[in-house]
């Protein structure tokens, strides 16, 4: 078996958005291990993910509009010569009222979260099949594809589309080309605070989750590493969930029987 240093020396990967949070994590980590990295997002970072000596390659690209992501995945080809993995991580929403919220709001959401993916998916295809080894499309989902998302409910949409969408891919584009989601829980990056509050909600949230803490963008880097190196070469149109033992069920606390308090009691 091949070790993921070994498996993506040289390899060409693609991270969309990876110019911070989640993303970055992910660009940092295929570097460390000696790949060579694009990255992409609307509007420059003040400092490329790097490591070591090793840095990202940065291509503008916005990621809603098919064409821009089309030029996107040539502009890689033409530089480097190949593509080997695509990680579609570009995504979010901030927090808002499904019931109050214009319809343009909701369809913007949807565009990123679900029709980037697809678009950028279909261009790395189309290069991924010409290619004598193929290669790997991971999509970051998210939890809030697979329970109610109050407050991001576009969102949660498009991400558990993101989750049907991968299992599509992976017949059609078989057995060429892998396709794989990963979807984070709750991960600490620099907009935690948008969504948690200041560090004390931060330990409450996290207090709430069975591992005791938030997930790191590392965290789902190595998941991401794994899904596309050859150790995984089996594993395809699947969803690989890390939420760090998930959600509390609501019901234990509200519950008076005495299994429930021995619940409380070892909180």
């Amino acid at each position: 078996m091949q070790r993921p240093s070994e498996a993506f020396h040289s390899r060409v990967v693609l991270v969309t958005g990876g110019t911070r949070g989640i993303g970055r994590g992910i660009a940092e980590a295929f570097l460390a291990e000696g790949a060579q990295v694009v990255v992409c997002g609307r509007r420059a970072p003040e400092t490329l993910p790097c490591s070591g000596d090793a840095q990202a390659r940065f291509v503008p690209c916005d990621v809603r509009e098919a064409d821009a992501v089309r030029e996107l995945v040539a502009a890689v080809v033409q530089q480097h010569g190949r593509l080997d993995v695509l990680v579609n991580n570009a995504g979010g929403s901030p927090m808002v009222d499904a019931a109050t919220v214009s319809p343009r709001f909701h369809e913007g959401v949807i565009r990123l979260n679900l029709l980037s993916a697809l678009h950028a998916a279909q261009a790395a295809n189309a290069q991924m099949q010409q290619q004598p080894d193929g290669g790997v499309i991971v999509c970051i989902g998210s939890v809030s594809g697979l329970r109610p998302s109050p407050g991001t409910a576009a969102y949660g949409a498009a991400k558990a589309a993101v989750v049907s969408l991968v299992g599509s891919l992976a017949v059609e584009w078989a057995p060429k080309v892998r396709v794989v989601a990963v979807s984070p829980g709750l991960v600490r990056t620099e907009q935690s605070h948008l969504h948690y509050g200041d560090d004390a909600g931060v330990a409450a949230v996290s207090a709430t989750i069975p591992a005791g803490r938030l997930a790191e963008p590392a965290d789902v880097a190595q998941a991401c590493l794994w899904a596309a190196s050859p150790a995984a070469s089996y594993v395809s149109g699947t969803n690989i969930v890390l939420h760090g033992g998930g959600e509390r069920p609501a019901f234990l606390s509200a519950a008076r029987t005495p299994s429930a308090s021995q619940e409380k009691a070892g909180d």
